[in-house]
């Protein structure tokens, strides 16, 4: 007896890419074509020419590539496995970059910050590869933990779901030493998405953003807080326990409940201010707020400040 067939919502891909946000992203524009492509507008040179495809260069394959880009001759002398990637291919390199350290495991309703950063994370690296552009995709916390490597297939998305789905935070952060270390591995111009919490020393993200955006990419930042950070809005004597430190704390949040979010709209205003001093897109992602409306306000972001999508 066969097993019953599984519906797309019980699917790593049902489960973070919900028709919904999808239909709102792509009715706003936010296909690659217009987001990615349009911002780098200028940055470098298009390699489309006219309507060819031609070869451009080899590399290794991973699993969900079509196969019938595979290159048999290499194999024959080599017994690799290579993939034929053309110019088309390799319009620009997108990068999603997802925190996955123990805070982002906080939630103070249904949804902790991690849940929605993988959603962010899906939408993104769903957008680039379906426009047959390549995307990199990471998940870190003091490094990256888990990586699916450079692809461009959109088969690819079955697997890098899987990858978002099944990650299990256990580290602390340290995103700054993972952007440096990111920027470096970066060889063309393109697009860098930053989703975190940014738990870390603000100058220290800073300079690690600022070091992608050397490195010629348009770097966006995914703010992501959960309401209860940014409103404090605890009562009575609370215990708190920290995520990433073994640590307990027993309090009357009513006490420090202004200085706290006096606090908490410093740091706001330090990382907000630093990025728009280099021209990084900062996007503040409050986990009460649905993923299409956070889609919206980015758009809306970009339309503004460039006058295009």
């Amino acid at each position: 007896m066969s097993e019953p067939k599984r519906s797309n919502a019980d699917t790593p891909e049902g489960k973070l890419l919900e028709p919904s946000t999808l239909t709102k992203a792509e009715a706003l524009g936010l296909h690659a074509r217009k987001v990615v492509e349009g911002a780098m507008a200028g940055r470098y040179k298009s390699p489309f020419t006219g309507f060819a495809i031609e070869f451009h260069q080899h590399r290794e394959y991973v699993a969900g590539d079509d196969m019938r880009h595979m290159d048999w001759k290499v194999f024959g002398r080599t017994e690799r496995y290579l993939i034929k990637q053309y110019e088309q291919e390799t319009n620009f390199d997108g990068c999603v970059l997802l925190d996955g350290s123990k805070s982002m495991q906080y939630g103070s309703g249904e949804t902790s910050k991690l849940d929605y950063g993988r959603i962010i994370a899906a939408v993104f690296s769903y957008l680039i590869v379906h426009e047959r552009n390549s995307l990199t995709m990471s998940i870190f916390d003091t490094e990256s933990r888990s990586m699916y490597p450079k692809t461009s297939n959109p088969r690819a998305m079955t697997n890098i779901c899987k990858m978002l789905m099944d990650f299990e935070p256990a580290e602390q952060t340290k995103i700054g030493d993972v952007l440096h270390s990111f920027a470096n591995q970066l060889k063309a111009a393109g697009i860098t998405f930053v989703i975190s919490d940014l738990f870390d020393d603000p100058e220290v993200i800073l300079d690690g953003l600022r070091h992608l955006a050397f490195r010629k990419h348009e770097v966006v930042v995914f703010h992501v807080m959960d309401p209860y950070e940014i409103d404090f809005p605890f009562d009575g004597t609370v215990e708190f326990e920290g995520l990433e430190v073994a640590e307990k704390l027993t309090l009357q949040p009513h006490a420090i409940r202004k200085s706290y979010q006096e606090e908490v709209q410093k740091f706001l205003r330090q990382i907000r201010n630093g990025c728009e001093q280099f021209d990084i897109n900062y996007i503040l992602c409050n986990t009460a707020e649905p993923v299409g409306e956070v889609l919206n306000r980015y758009l809306a972001t970009r339309l503004r400040v460039t006058g295009r999508y």
